[in-house]
Protein backbone atom coordinates (compact mmCIF):
# COMPACT_ATOMS: atom_id res chain seq x y z
CA UNK A 1 0.00 0.00 0.00
CA UNK A 2 1.39 3.40 -0.96
CA UNK A 3 1.33 6.36 1.38
CA UNK A 4 -1.47 7.85 -0.72
CA UNK A 5 -3.53 4.68 -0.29
CA UNK A 6 -2.86 4.77 3.47
CA UNK A 7 -3.88 8.42 3.59
CA UNK A 8 -7.16 7.74 1.84
CA UNK A 9 -7.88 4.79 4.11
CA UNK A 10 -7.27 6.94 7.18
CA UNK A 11 -9.54 9.68 5.87
CA UNK A 12 -12.37 7.20 5.51
CA UNK A 13 -12.21 6.70 9.29
CA UNK A 14 -11.03 10.16 10.41
CA UNK A 15 -11.97 12.66 7.71
CA UNK A 16 -10.75 16.24 7.52
CA UNK A 17 -12.39 18.97 9.57
CA UNK A 18 -11.50 22.01 7.49
CA UNK A 19 -11.60 25.27 9.41
CA UNK A 20 -12.23 27.72 6.62
CA UNK A 21 -13.80 27.66 3.15
CA UNK A 22 -15.10 30.77 1.37
CA UNK A 23 -17.55 29.01 -0.96
CA UNK A 24 -20.53 31.21 0.13
CA UNK A 25 -18.74 34.42 -0.91
CA UNK A 26 -17.57 32.80 -4.16
CA UNK A 27 -21.18 31.84 -4.90
CA UNK A 28 -22.28 35.41 -4.21
CA UNK A 29 -19.59 36.94 -6.42
CA UNK A 30 -19.77 34.47 -9.30
CA UNK A 31 -23.41 33.48 -9.41
CA UNK A 32 -25.45 35.80 -7.20
CA UNK A 33 -26.13 32.76 -4.98
CA UNK A 34 -27.82 31.02 -7.94
CA UNK A 35 -27.14 27.34 -7.26
CA UNK A 36 -28.46 26.39 -10.68
CA UNK A 37 -25.67 28.44 -12.29
CA UNK A 38 -23.01 26.91 -10.04
CA UNK A 39 -24.37 23.54 -8.96
CA UNK A 40 -21.82 21.98 -6.63
CA UNK A 41 -23.42 18.53 -7.04
CA UNK A 42 -21.11 18.25 -10.06
CA UNK A 43 -17.52 19.21 -10.75
CA UNK A 44 -16.95 22.97 -10.98
CA UNK A 45 -13.33 22.88 -12.17
CA UNK A 46 -12.25 26.29 -13.40
CA UNK A 47 -15.03 28.01 -11.46
CA UNK A 48 -14.61 26.91 -7.84
CA UNK A 49 -12.13 25.08 -5.63
CA UNK A 50 -15.06 23.33 -3.94
CA UNK A 51 -17.81 20.97 -5.01
CA UNK A 52 -19.29 17.83 -3.51
CA UNK A 53 -17.44 15.29 -5.70
CA UNK A 54 -14.09 16.86 -4.80
CA UNK A 55 -15.01 17.18 -1.10
CA UNK A 56 -15.67 13.44 -1.19
CA UNK A 57 -12.45 12.75 -3.09
CA UNK A 58 -10.50 14.83 -0.57
CA UNK A 59 -11.91 13.01 2.44
CA UNK A 60 -13.60 16.04 3.98
CA UNK A 61 -15.93 15.08 6.83
CA UNK A 62 -16.68 18.50 8.30
CA UNK A 63 -16.45 21.99 6.91
CA UNK A 64 -16.65 25.38 8.55
CA UNK A 65 -18.23 27.49 5.82
CA UNK A 66 -17.06 31.08 6.15
CA UNK A 67 -19.89 33.61 6.17
CA UNK A 68 -17.36 36.34 5.37
CA UNK A 69 -18.24 39.80 4.11
CA UNK A 70 -15.72 42.59 3.39
CA UNK A 71 -15.22 45.13 6.15
CA UNK A 72 -16.07 47.92 3.72
CA UNK A 73 -19.48 46.36 2.94
CA UNK A 74 -22.10 49.13 3.39
CA UNK A 75 -24.26 46.97 5.69
CA UNK A 76 -22.06 44.14 6.97
CA UNK A 77 -24.69 42.65 9.27
CA UNK A 78 -27.24 42.29 6.44
CA UNK A 79 -24.58 40.88 4.13
CA UNK A 80 -23.54 38.36 6.80
CA UNK A 81 -27.17 37.27 7.11
CA UNK A 82 -27.25 36.74 3.35
CA UNK A 83 -24.13 34.57 3.65
CA UNK A 84 -25.80 32.51 6.39
CA UNK A 85 -28.83 32.16 4.14
CA UNK A 86 -26.54 30.87 1.37
CA UNK A 87 -25.25 28.11 3.66
CA UNK A 88 -28.82 27.21 4.56
CA UNK A 89 -29.69 27.00 0.88
CA UNK A 90 -26.74 24.64 0.38
CA UNK A 91 -27.91 22.47 3.27
CA UNK A 92 -31.47 22.35 1.92
CA UNK A 93 -30.38 21.51 -1.60
CA UNK A 94 -27.67 18.93 -0.87
CA UNK A 95 -29.15 17.09 2.10
CA UNK A 96 -27.75 13.72 1.03
CA UNK A 97 -24.21 15.04 1.37
CA UNK A 98 -24.25 18.03 3.75
CA UNK A 99 -25.47 17.75 7.34
CA UNK A 100 -26.20 20.84 9.46
CA UNK A 101 -23.99 20.84 12.56
CA UNK A 102 -23.99 23.04 15.65
CA UNK A 103 -22.14 20.86 18.16
CA UNK A 104 -19.33 18.34 18.44
CA UNK A 105 -21.99 15.64 18.82
CA UNK A 106 -23.57 16.79 15.53
CA UNK A 107 -20.17 16.43 13.85
CA UNK A 108 -19.82 12.87 15.10
CA UNK A 109 -23.38 12.04 14.04
CA UNK A 110 -22.72 13.34 10.53
CA UNK A 111 -19.56 11.23 10.33
CA UNK A 112 -21.60 8.18 11.32
CA UNK A 113 -24.08 8.96 8.54
CA UNK A 114 -21.36 9.48 5.96
CA UNK A 115 -22.37 13.12 5.44
CA UNK A 116 -20.21 16.24 5.63
CA UNK A 117 -20.90 18.15 8.84
CA UNK A 118 -21.51 21.78 7.89
CA UNK A 119 -20.76 24.52 10.40
CA UNK A 120 -20.41 28.29 9.99
CA UNK A 121 -17.75 30.79 10.98
CA UNK A 122 -18.02 34.59 10.70
CA UNK A 123 -14.78 36.12 9.42
CA UNK A 124 -14.32 39.48 11.06
CA UNK A 125 -15.73 41.29 14.09
CA UNK A 126 -17.15 43.96 11.78
CA UNK A 127 -20.00 41.48 11.21
CA UNK A 128 -21.45 42.28 14.66
CA UNK A 129 -21.29 46.10 14.27
CA UNK A 130 -20.05 46.58 17.86
CA UNK A 131 -23.15 44.84 19.25
CA UNK A 132 -23.18 41.92 21.67
CA UNK A 133 -26.84 41.41 20.84
CA UNK A 134 -25.88 40.93 17.20
CA UNK A 135 -23.17 38.49 18.28
CA UNK A 136 -25.83 36.45 20.09
CA UNK A 137 -28.05 36.67 17.02
CA UNK A 138 -25.32 35.16 14.84
CA UNK A 139 -24.83 32.37 17.37
CA UNK A 140 -28.58 31.68 17.36
CA UNK A 141 -28.43 31.39 13.56
CA UNK A 142 -25.70 28.76 13.79
CA UNK A 143 -22.39 30.64 13.67
CA UNK A 144 -19.89 28.68 15.76
CA UNK A 145 -16.76 30.79 15.48
CA UNK A 146 -15.98 34.42 14.86
CA UNK A 147 -12.63 35.69 13.62
CA UNK A 148 -12.08 38.81 15.71
CA UNK A 149 -10.84 40.85 12.74
CA UNK A 150 -10.32 40.46 9.04
CA UNK A 151 -7.68 42.48 7.18
CA UNK A 152 -8.60 45.76 8.89
CA UNK A 153 -8.86 46.73 12.54
CA UNK A 154 -12.25 46.82 14.18
CA UNK A 155 -13.02 49.42 16.84
CA UNK A 156 -12.11 46.96 19.59
CA UNK A 157 -9.32 44.77 18.14
CA UNK A 158 -6.21 45.10 15.99
CA UNK A 159 -5.72 43.20 12.74
CA UNK A 160 -2.42 41.65 11.67
CA UNK A 161 -2.48 43.68 8.45
CA UNK A 162 -3.47 47.15 9.66
CA UNK A 163 -1.76 49.93 11.62
CA UNK A 164 -2.02 49.18 15.37
CA UNK A 165 -4.67 51.23 17.12
CA UNK A 166 -5.86 49.36 20.21
CA UNK A 167 -2.58 47.50 20.79
CA UNK A 168 -4.54 44.29 21.08
CA UNK A 169 -8.04 44.18 22.55
CA UNK A 170 -9.89 47.08 24.14
CA UNK A 171 -12.10 46.60 27.20
CA UNK A 172 -15.05 46.00 24.87
CA UNK A 173 -12.96 43.52 22.89
CA UNK A 174 -12.31 41.53 26.04
CA UNK A 175 -16.06 41.61 26.73
CA UNK A 176 -16.68 40.22 23.22
CA UNK A 177 -14.34 37.33 24.01
CA UNK A 178 -16.07 36.67 27.34
CA UNK A 179 -19.51 36.70 25.71
CA UNK A 180 -18.28 34.31 23.01
CA UNK A 181 -17.07 31.99 25.80
CA UNK A 182 -20.49 32.22 27.49
CA UNK A 183 -22.24 31.36 24.22
CA UNK A 184 -19.92 28.54 23.17
CA UNK A 185 -18.74 30.39 20.06
CA UNK A 186 -15.09 29.70 19.32
CA UNK A 187 -12.74 32.70 19.40
CA UNK A 188 -10.88 32.61 16.08
CA UNK A 189 -7.51 34.36 16.07
CA UNK A 190 -6.61 34.11 12.39
CA UNK A 191 -6.10 37.55 10.84
CA UNK A 192 -5.52 39.28 14.18
CA UNK A 193 -2.34 41.02 15.35
CA UNK A 194 -0.04 39.12 17.74
CA UNK A 195 -1.01 41.62 20.47
CA UNK A 196 -4.67 40.67 19.91
CA UNK A 197 -3.77 36.96 19.99
CA UNK A 198 -2.08 37.40 23.36
CA UNK A 199 -4.87 39.52 24.82
CA UNK A 200 -7.50 37.03 23.65
CA UNK A 201 -5.59 34.13 25.20
CA UNK A 202 -5.45 36.12 28.45
CA UNK A 203 -9.19 36.85 28.33
CA UNK A 204 -10.57 33.52 27.10
CA UNK A 205 -11.58 30.75 29.48
CA UNK A 206 -12.34 28.45 26.52
CA UNK A 207 -9.99 27.02 23.89
CA UNK A 208 -9.34 29.29 20.91
CA UNK A 209 -8.79 28.39 17.27
CA UNK A 210 -6.80 29.73 14.38
CA UNK A 211 -9.14 28.74 11.54
CA UNK A 212 -6.58 29.29 8.76
CA UNK A 213 -3.07 30.36 9.81
CA UNK A 214 0.43 28.92 9.49
CA UNK A 215 3.77 29.35 11.32
CA UNK A 216 5.50 32.73 11.33
CA UNK A 217 8.88 31.13 12.12
CA UNK A 218 8.67 29.22 8.82
CA UNK A 219 7.34 32.13 6.74
CA UNK A 220 7.53 35.65 8.12
CA UNK A 221 4.11 36.93 7.11
CA UNK A 222 1.95 38.88 9.60
CA UNK A 223 -0.97 36.50 8.98
CA UNK A 224 0.98 33.67 10.59
CA UNK A 225 1.30 32.65 14.25
CA UNK A 226 4.42 33.57 16.26
CA UNK A 227 6.05 30.79 18.27
CA UNK A 228 5.31 32.41 21.64
CA UNK A 229 1.60 32.20 20.81
CA UNK A 230 1.84 28.61 19.56
CA UNK A 231 3.57 27.76 22.85
CA UNK A 232 0.46 28.90 24.76
CA UNK A 233 -1.96 26.55 22.98
CA UNK A 234 -1.39 23.51 25.24
CA UNK A 235 -2.40 25.47 28.34
CA UNK A 236 -5.38 26.97 26.51
CA UNK A 237 -6.42 23.74 24.78
CA UNK A 238 -6.80 25.47 21.42
CA UNK A 239 -6.08 24.40 17.85
CA UNK A 240 -4.03 26.07 15.09
CA UNK A 241 -5.31 25.08 11.64
CA UNK A 242 -2.59 25.32 9.00
CA UNK A 243 -3.55 27.18 5.85
CA UNK A 244 -2.41 26.59 2.27
CA UNK A 245 -2.42 30.13 0.84
CA UNK A 246 0.95 30.44 -0.99
CA UNK A 247 1.49 34.08 -0.03
CA UNK A 248 1.29 33.07 3.64
CA UNK A 249 3.44 29.93 3.54
CA UNK A 250 6.27 30.53 1.04
CA UNK A 251 8.59 33.51 1.50
CA UNK A 252 9.23 33.89 -2.23
CA UNK A 253 5.46 34.04 -2.74
CA UNK A 254 5.17 36.69 -0.02
CA UNK A 255 7.61 38.90 -1.92
CA UNK A 256 5.99 38.19 -5.28
CA UNK A 257 2.54 38.95 -3.87
CA UNK A 258 3.66 42.38 -2.69
CA UNK A 259 4.61 43.19 -6.29
CA UNK A 260 1.39 41.66 -7.66
CA UNK A 261 -0.75 43.63 -5.20
CA UNK A 262 0.91 46.87 -6.22
CA UNK A 263 0.22 45.98 -9.86
CA UNK A 264 -3.48 45.45 -9.05
CA UNK A 265 -3.70 48.82 -7.31
CA UNK A 266 -1.98 50.45 -10.29
CA UNK A 267 -4.87 49.13 -12.42
CA UNK A 268 -7.44 50.57 -10.02
CA UNK A 269 -8.37 47.18 -8.55
CA UNK A 270 -8.47 45.88 -4.99
CA UNK A 271 -5.59 43.51 -4.38
CA UNK A 272 -7.96 40.73 -3.20
CA UNK A 273 -10.28 41.01 -6.21
CA UNK A 274 -10.87 37.61 -7.91
CA UNK A 275 -13.35 38.71 -10.58
CA UNK A 276 -12.68 37.87 -14.24
CA UNK A 277 -11.28 41.35 -14.88
CA UNK A 278 -8.94 41.12 -11.90
CA UNK A 279 -7.74 37.63 -12.80
CA UNK A 280 -6.92 38.86 -16.32
CA UNK A 281 -4.68 41.52 -14.74
CA UNK A 282 -3.15 38.87 -12.46
CA UNK A 283 -2.41 36.55 -15.38
CA UNK A 284 -0.75 39.29 -17.39
CA UNK A 285 1.47 40.14 -14.42
CA UNK A 286 2.29 36.47 -13.94
CA UNK A 287 3.35 36.12 -17.57
CA UNK A 288 5.84 38.93 -17.05
CA UNK A 289 6.91 37.82 -13.56
CA UNK A 290 6.48 34.06 -12.98
CA UNK A 291 4.76 33.21 -9.71
CA UNK A 292 6.69 31.15 -7.12
CA UNK A 293 4.89 27.86 -6.57
CA UNK A 294 4.14 26.50 -3.12
CA UNK A 295 4.08 22.71 -2.78
CA UNK A 296 2.78 20.05 -0.40
CA UNK A 297 6.19 19.77 1.36
CA UNK A 298 6.03 23.51 2.14
CA UNK A 299 2.76 22.98 4.03
CA UNK A 300 4.22 19.94 5.75
CA UNK A 301 7.19 22.07 6.88
CA UNK A 302 4.73 24.39 8.65
CA UNK A 303 2.98 21.46 10.32
CA UNK A 304 6.28 19.93 11.42
CA UNK A 305 7.24 23.21 13.07
CA UNK A 306 3.82 23.81 14.61
CA UNK A 307 3.85 20.29 16.02
CA UNK A 308 7.29 20.84 17.55
CA UNK A 309 6.17 24.07 19.24
CA UNK A 310 2.50 23.44 20.14
CA UNK A 311 2.24 19.65 20.13
CA UNK A 312 0.20 17.20 18.07
CA UNK A 313 -2.96 17.80 20.13
CA UNK A 314 -3.19 21.41 18.95
CA UNK A 315 -3.06 21.17 15.15
CA UNK A 316 -5.73 21.20 12.45
CA UNK A 317 -6.29 22.16 8.81
CA UNK A 318 -7.93 25.26 7.32
CA UNK A 319 -7.30 25.43 3.59
CA UNK A 320 -9.00 28.77 2.74
CA UNK A 321 -10.32 27.35 -0.51
CA UNK A 322 -12.39 29.71 -2.69
CA UNK A 323 -10.92 32.56 -0.68
CA UNK A 324 -7.59 32.72 -2.49
CA UNK A 325 -6.61 33.18 -6.12
CA UNK A 326 -3.72 30.72 -5.96
CA UNK A 327 -3.16 27.33 -4.33
CA UNK A 328 -0.14 25.03 -3.91
CA UNK A 329 0.76 22.27 -6.34
CA UNK A 330 -0.85 19.10 -5.05
CA UNK A 331 -3.40 21.10 -3.05
CA UNK A 332 -5.10 22.88 -5.91
CA UNK A 333 -8.62 22.26 -4.55
CA UNK A 334 -10.48 20.39 -1.81
CA UNK A 335 -9.60 17.02 -3.32
CA UNK A 336 -5.94 17.42 -2.36
CA UNK A 337 -5.94 16.60 1.37
CA UNK A 338 -4.76 12.99 0.84
CA UNK A 339 -1.58 14.35 -0.77
CA UNK A 340 -0.74 16.27 2.42
CA UNK A 341 -1.37 13.24 4.63
CA UNK A 342 0.77 11.07 2.35
CA UNK A 343 3.64 13.57 2.73
CA UNK A 344 3.26 13.54 6.51
CA UNK A 345 3.25 9.73 6.56
CA UNK A 346 6.49 9.85 4.59
CA UNK A 347 7.90 12.12 7.31
CA UNK A 348 7.07 9.61 10.02
CA UNK A 349 3.74 10.92 11.30
CA UNK A 350 1.71 8.03 12.71
CA UNK A 351 -1.90 7.23 11.90
CA UNK A 352 -2.80 8.30 15.46
CA UNK A 353 -1.09 11.66 14.82
CA UNK A 354 -2.99 12.16 11.59
CA UNK A 355 -6.33 11.24 13.17
CA UNK A 356 -5.78 14.08 15.64
CA UNK A 357 -4.79 16.50 12.87
CA UNK A 358 -7.73 15.74 10.61
CA UNK A 359 -10.65 15.05 12.94
CA UNK A 360 -10.13 14.59 16.65
CA UNK A 361 -8.53 17.89 17.68
CA UNK A 362 -11.11 20.05 15.93
CA UNK A 363 -14.07 18.09 17.28
CA UNK A 364 -12.57 18.20 20.77
CA UNK A 365 -12.06 21.98 20.74
CA UNK A 366 -15.71 22.67 19.85
CA UNK A 367 -16.87 20.24 22.53
CA UNK A 368 -14.61 21.93 25.09
CA UNK A 369 -16.06 25.35 24.19
CA UNK A 370 -19.53 23.90 24.73
CA UNK A 371 -18.51 22.61 28.18
CA UNK A 372 -17.18 26.04 29.18
CA UNK A 373 -20.37 27.69 27.92
CA UNK A 374 -22.63 25.39 29.95
CA UNK A 375 -20.75 26.31 33.09
CA UNK A 376 -20.70 30.05 32.35
CA UNK A 377 -24.38 30.21 31.41
CA UNK A 378 -25.27 28.72 34.78
CA UNK A 379 -23.50 31.65 36.45
CA UNK A 380 -23.72 34.62 34.09
CA UNK A 381 -26.49 36.50 32.32
CA UNK A 382 -25.94 37.78 28.77
CA UNK A 383 -23.77 40.90 28.68
CA UNK A 384 -25.52 44.08 27.59
CA UNK A 385 -22.34 46.16 27.70
CA UNK A 386 -21.78 48.62 24.88
CA UNK A 387 -18.58 49.84 23.31
CA UNK A 388 -19.41 53.34 24.54
CA UNK A 389 -19.77 52.18 28.13
CA UNK A 390 -16.50 50.23 28.15
CA UNK A 391 -14.24 52.12 25.75
CA UNK A 392 -15.59 55.64 26.11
Amino acid sequence: MTNLDEARALLREFPVVDGHNDLPWALREKAGYDLDRLDIAGHQHGHLHTDIPRLREGGVGAQYWSVYVPAEQPDPVAATLEQIDCVRQLLDRYQADLAPALTAADMEAARGEGRIASLMGAEGGHSIANSLGTLRGLYALGVRYMTLTHNSNVDWADSATDTPKANGLTAFGREVVREMNRLGMLVDLSHVAPSTMRDALDASTAPVVFSHSSARAVCDHPRNIPDDVLERLPANGGVAMVTFVPKFVLQAAVDWTAEADENMRAHGLHHLDTTAEAMKVHRAFEERTPRPIATVPVIADHLDHMREVAGIDHLGIGGDYDGTAFTPDGLSDVSGYPNLLAELLDRGWSKADLAKLTWQNSVRVLGAAEDVARDLRSKQAPSNATIESLDG
